[in-house]
């Protein structure tokens, strides 16, 4: 019989294309991947990777195993979600993934509301900025901001959120600052790997042309906060924040949908339907704060 932990340890292999990228993937030591791929060799009497410079590549024999290992996989996951779908006690393991800010800036609180209300239920949120799986069960529960419902997979099950706006902000300090002609120039704060939207018009409030870059969005939020000049926020954050001010002459701009969505018969679990149905609630009380109309700052 074939140990279908050495296929889980093949695919990572094929799929990352070296033994680090599927030791990293499994959370395992170099040695125990290819301790792996050796035992299946074994078992199959076929070599399943040949060794470049470049990485591991699949041989012929690989090929028709990965295939196979696929669809091993695949069954796997069907039986693995068919047996949780019929778990309707009020207990366990519930992990929900979201991107960071909808975590730390808006619904942690509600999350805590929830698991003071089912305490046997252990709660993991998978909080950033990569998406889980759903489908292969990484998590239960996603909570995404969507632009176009088209570009989900069928097979995931959605609820309708709120819309999502974010706008341009800067400190109320610096905007007080600026109106009173303080001469000290004002910056784009951006997160390096998005850059300055194309959405974003600098307003009445002129930018210098050196921007100040951070890798995160926490850090962007906290310069910000110091007055060094002016970002994009979600209005969640940028306006439920009283140090910050939407930038005068500059017009919101709609992110996408906010959805939950889970997948085939995970949704069926009585805690994933306690769950999807109480931040629904949450979210729906949340719309005019997402949208950017809860209040109005000049």
């Amino acid at each position: 019989m074939i140990d279908w932990d050495d296929v889980r340890y093949f695919l990572a292999v094929a799929r990352g294309g070296s033994v680090r990228a599927a030791a990293e993937r499994l959370a395992v030591n170099h040695s125990t991947v290819l301790r792996r791929i050796a035992q299946l060799e074994e078992r199959l009497g076929a070599q399943m990777f040949e060794k470049l410079p470049s990485g591991y590549r699949l041989t012929a024999a690989g090929e028709e195993v990965l295939e196979l290992a696929n669809q091993m996989e695949a069954s796997s996951h069907q039986l693995e979600t068919r047996v949780f779908g019929r778990d309707q006690s009020v207990r366990g393991l519930l992990r929900v993934t979201l991107a960071p800010p909808l975590a730390t800036h808006l619904l942690m609180p509600d999350f805590a509301d929830f698991a003071r209300l089912h305490p046997d239920i252990e709660m993991e949120i998978l909080s950033s900025g990569e998406l889980a799986n759903l489908t292969n069960r990484e998590a239960d529960v996603a909570v995404r901001v969507v632009y176009d419902r088209k570009t989900l997979p069928l097979n995931l099950h959605g609820l309708k959120g709120p819309d999502v706006f974010g706008g341009v902000y800067m400190s109320r300090d610096r905007l007080a600052a600026w109106r009173a002609g303080a001469a000290d120039p004002i910056r784009w704060i951006v997160i390096s790997m998005h850059g300055i939207p194309d959405w974003a018009s600098e307003g009445e409030v002129r930018t210098t042309e050196v921007p100040f870059r951070t890798t995160g969005a926490d850090a962007q939020i906290v310069a910000v906060r110091q007055g060094l000049g002016i970002t994009t926020l979600p209005c969640f954050v940028g306006d439920a924040d009283p140090l910050l001010a939407r930038v005068p002459g500059t017009d919101l701009h709609m992110y996408g949908t906010l959805w939950l969505l889970t997948q085939g018969e995970t949704r069926k679990t009585k805690r994933v339907r306690l769950f999807t149905e109480f931040v629904s609630r949450r979210l729906a009380a949340y719309a005019p704060l997402l949208t950017g109309l809860s209040i109005s700052r000049d």
